[in-house]
């Protein structure tokens, strides 16, 4: 019996040992997932910053949902437009897994007036699994 006993317990301490390896295991691997879209995240908006600061519309339109692409006034809104200061006043945070914020400041004129004008840009991006890309769900900034 005590025989028995005993490979009772081994097995089921096995057992404990493999299922606490595995738990690690995934929340390993959930932690390396998070990094890598901290990562992507820091990328994809400095990507945009660039694409915005030197008024690169059309790249800067990649970064909408596709949804949204098509509901855009272009290039009506963006004609004359020059971008002539952009400024990171809250870097991108992630709010959950696969929603981040970030609020810049940029300043902007018409080539046909030249009056220099500021405005606050609270951009809110999502996550998308399927594209594997992060969104500016918020739209460009109205200028």
């Amino acid at each position: 019996m005590s025989l028995r006993k005993g490979i009772v317990i081994r097995g089921f301490g096995y057992a404990v040992v493999t299922g606490s390896l595995i738990a690690l295991l995934l929340a390993g691997c959930a932690a390396v997932e998070r990094d890598r879209r901290v990562m992507g995240l820091d990328s994809t908006t400095r990507a945009y910053q660039q694409a915005i600061r030197w008024s690169d519309f059309e790249s800067a339109l990649g970064f909408l949902p596709p949804e949204m692409r098509l509901q855009q006034d272009w290039p009506a809104q963006f004609e004359d437009l020059r971008i002539t200061r952009y400024e990171v006043i809250s870097p991108a945070v992630m709010l959950t897994d696969t929603q981040a914020v970030q609020v810049v400041a940029i300043e902007y004129l018409y080539e046909y007036n030249q009056i220099v004008r500021k405005t606050t840009d609270r951009q809110s991006w999502r996550w998308d699994d399927e594209a594997q890309a992060w969104w500016l769900e918020s739209g460009f900034p109205a200028f």
